[in-house]
Parts: C-alpha cells; structure tokens; sequence
C-alpha cells in the first residue's frame, strides 16, 4: 500500500492519529509543516519541515517528497494554498497520486463565499441575503428589505478573521471604509450547524453526510458540538453537492431558522470539528484509504448516533527536537 502525505497539519494531531490506526502499519502516515514546533508533524510516521507555501520552490520539495516516499494520497489542512493544490490536481493524478480536492474553479468558489451564495440562490434554495455593495446595502436598509442587524466578513477570508456583527450605519460605514473584499450579510439569528460531508474521488457519490449542532466557538472552529440528524438538511446537503461538484472531504457551514436551512460557507477539508464525526463512527479516513487503493464507498448517510455530545480540550506535547 501507498503512503499518505498530510500538507501543513499543524495542530491536527488527532487526524494524523486516525490516519494511522486506519492503515494499521500497512503504510506510512507522513506530515509536513512550515514550523518545527508544529506539534502534529510529531504524531506522524516521518514528517518534514518544509518552507511556507507561498515560497517559489514549495511544491518543488512536495514533489520530492512524493516520489521518495512513494505517495499515494495528498490532503492538505490549511485553506491558503488548497487553490494550489486543486491547480496541480491532474499534474499528481497522472503520477498515480490521488488528491482529496475538487477541481480549481469549485475550491475557488468555495473560497469566494460570494460566489458560493450565488450558486446556492441559483439552485433555487433558501439563501442568505448578501452584498459585496456598500451602496446596495444602504438602498435595500432605506427600502425595508434589510434591517440591522447585519453580518460582515472578509469575501475571501479564512476563519473567523475580521468578521464582525453590524449594529448600525455608522458600523457599517467604518467597517467597509476599513476594509475591502468585503460581503455583507442579513444576519440569521439561528441555530449553527457543522456538516461534515464525503464525496467519492472515484464514483463522485455523495457517500456520508455528518452533522452537529454547534454549541460553541473557538478561533472560528467548533469548540462544543451535539451530533444531529434531519432528512430535509441530507436532501439539501446532497443535492447542493452533487450540483456544486463537491468532492472527497469538504465542510460545510449551516443555519437553521424556522425550519428553514441557509447553507453559509463551504470548506473543501477537514473541518475543525470533523473529530466529532469519526468518534461517531463517521469514518473519512478510512473512505480515503478505500479511494487510494481504487475501491469505491458504498451511500451510508446519517448512519450514527444523536445526541453525542464532542468536548474539546487542550493538551500538551513535551519532547526535545532536534
């Protein structure tokens, strides 16, 4: 069996644990981070530290490290450089290296949350009301089709970075005179909820749908969470995805209000909060495996249980490095 290369998995030291109870010593689990003291890199079979991926030569070295580590499978955790790794997709599947992303023009509407929430309306769902318009945003205020409070965020951005809750005009103003690429939302006053989502690389089949409803936040990832299941919100998760050409991991931001689900963000990786999902049986690693080794995943949506409840804690790694 072939190795798996985890890019930048920086604090991910549960995932990397996953991965390799998964492969059970048939392969290697192999890491990378720009940062020596990246404390996941040390829960991997073998491990590199490499330079930033925004350097010239970067993916110069992930090429070297695919073929003296004979890889089969590349997953990458950090959004910055997913774009990348989605342009050079078909350059690693023609060395016979799968890549859990989808195709360049999906990751970068998933990144592009505007884009997003046009193919969302297009799709003739239930959307948020969103702006990139400052101007707009005020005539729709003065005409009574938006009222305070609104929700601002970077279009582009990654996390819970420079997101902000707008209060009134005046927040409104300094906010988009500070900032650019913005995306100005009605604000959905409902409940949050994480959807962990697997497409098959092989068959394109939407294979698992996991959700949870977040209780609480931390540094824009799910902090406290309780496993959940509706049949209208897996209708809507799989017919979005197959439209939209999801593919292998992808996280997906949902809000529920008055029976009604408002799809927000999409992430094509692991989310934060995907733990949740695999202590519950939710397993994506080993659908990745499967997809390595050629085979196929068979449909087995919302087979888990509700009502389990996911903690997050901290947790310390002391070792001397070299």
């Amino acid at each position: 069996m072939k190795n798996i290369l985890i890019l930048n998995s920086g604090t991910r030291n549960k995932l990397i644990r996953y991965f390799k109870k998964e492969l059970s010593g048939k392969a290697m689990v192999i890491a990378t981070d720009s940062y020596f003291l990246a404390p996941s890199i040390y829960e991997a079979d073998k491990y590199y530290v490499t330079d930033r991926y925004d350097t010239p030569d970067y993916w110069d070295k992930i090429d070297d490290i695919c073929e003296k580590n004979n890889i089969g499978m590349i997953i990458s955790l950090i959004d910055p450089e997913l774009e990348k790794l989605a342009e050079r997709k078909q350059y690693y599947e023609e060395k016979g290296i799968l890549v859990n992303i989808g195709d360049y023009k999906v990751v970068h509407d998933c990144f592009d949350k505007m884009n997003t929430i046009n193919f969302v309306k297009s799709m003739g769902m239930d959307y948020i009301k969103s702006y990139t318009d400052y101007n707009k945003v005020i005539s729709e205020i003065k005409n009574g089709d938006l009222q305070f409070p609104l929700f601002a965020k970077p279009r582009c951005g990654s996390g819970s970075t420079n997101v902000a809750k707008i209060n009134d005009i005046n927040q409104l103003k300094n906010y988009c005179q500070m900032n650019q690429d913005y995306i100005i939302q009605e604000y959905i006053d409902g409940q949050e909820i994480g959807v962990d989502l697997f497409v098959d690389l092989i068959s394109g089949e939407v294979i698992s749908i996991f959700a949870k409803k977040k209780l609480k936040m931390r540094a824009g990832e799910t902090d406290k969470s309780v496993s959940y299941k509706n049949e209208t919100l897996f209708d809507m998760i799989k017919k979005f995805a197959r439209e939209f050409n999801l593919k292998g991991v992808n996280d997906i931001d949902v809000f529920e209000k008055d029976g009604k689900f408002y799809i927000s963000e999409v992430n094509p990786r692991f989310g934060g909060g995907y733990l949740h999902a695999y202590e519950c049986g939710v397993n994506f690693p080993a659908m990745l495996i499967n997809n390595m080794n050629k085979k196929e995943n068979k449909p087995n949506i919302g087979d888990y249980r509700e009502n389990i409840y996911m903690m997050k804690y901290f947790d310390v790694n002391v070792m001397e490095v070299n």
